[in-house]
């Protein structure tokens, strides 16, 4: 029995692939995920990986079925790479810079969007986030101002409705567990690390990042020494940490945060935690359902090149 839709969303990340079949009227008629992310695939293993996903989805028209991917799949390393559009850029312009890769299985039809690069001097790069971007404009029409997106390396941009004027990018999640496993403060983060004194640890990192971002260097020791000389446990040193890092990134951005919310785009759990942060400086954070937002980013790419 066949899945028939008028085309297919994707958004493909680096450890997860996810789809969804569009009906004709624009709701979601079926929903698919794998494990099989950019990050565990070589490059002539993708168009097997996304047949295998649709396994009997078929389109609503005669001809290949139309496959609009976005993410990590257009990355160097990825399927086909998609040159990034370059930054101050109208995102309405992505379907326009969307590449085609070889794809044995004639029955899908993929299209990969670009990211957005940043360059003259502040060189940076996002691949994913913008497609969220163009969703949170169509899902909040008339929204300017700055939007956050924690993650492994989270991003802070500037959004006018669908413009994109510059952004930034925070290694966030990354050096959290770079620090947590490979760095001297491993000895002091062996064990529990979510028992009951990591919500004391992380507001007193998360105070300290606020209001000294600039001595973030010296302050990350004070997990290994805190251990050594105050007893504190793993729990109250992965949150001191945790806190430490989100509050440095925080800090860092506080130029950027006026008297509006701040839109937080990423994992549920994570938000919550730089709601909080934000919180601790009088601003508001307000998470997004980040399934929504890369649904409408995609659907809106494709119907402005409609």
């Amino acid at each position: 029995m066949s899945d028939i839709v008028d085309w297919v969303a994707v958004d493909w990340g680096t450890s997860n692939l996810r789809a969804w079949g569009i009906a004709p009227d624009g709701t979601v008629a079926l929903e698919r995920s794998s494990a099989k992310g950019m990050g565990k695939l070589t490059r002539d293993q993708f168009p097997a990986a996304l047949a295998e996903l649709l396994e009997g989805v078929t389109g609503t028209r005669a001809g290949p079925l139309d496959v609009l991917i976005c993410g990590m799949a257009g990355a160097r390393q990825g399927w086909l790479e998609a040159p990034y559009l370059e930054a101050p850029t109208d995102l309405r312009a992505l379907l326009l810079g969307a590449v085609q890769p070889e794809m044995p299985d004639s029955r899908f039809a993929p299209a990969i969007l670009p990211g957005v690069c940043q360059k003259a001097g502040a060189d940076n790069v996002m691949r994913g986030e913008e497609t969220q971007l163009l969703g949170l404009a169509a899902l909040h029409p008339g929204f300017s101002g700055i939007v956050c997106m924690p993650g492994t390396h989270s991003k802070w941009a500037s959004l006018a409705g669908t413009h994109i004027e510059s952004f930034s990018t925070a290694m966030t999640g990354e050096l959290y567990e770079v620090l947590r496993t490979h760095s001297v403060l491993r000895h002091s983060l062996s064990g529990d690390l979510d028992g009951p004194g990591r919500t004391e640890g992380f507001a007193i990192g998360a105070r300290t990042g606020l209001d000294h971002p600039e001595q973030l260097l010296g302050n990350l020791f004070q997990v290994r020494a805190s251990a050594l000389l105050s007893g504190r446990q793993p729990d109250w040193c992965a949150g001191y940490l945790s806190g430490l890092l989100i509050g440095t990134e925080i800090g860092s951005n506080r130029h950027l945060i006026g008297e509006d919310p701040v839109p937080l785009v990423g994992a549920a759990g994570l938000c919550g935690l730089y709601t909080q942060v934000l919180g601790m400086i009088g601003a508001t954070g307000v998470p997004q359902d980040t399934t929504k937002v890369v649904l409408a980013g995609l659907k809106a790419a494709r119907s402005y090149a409609a």
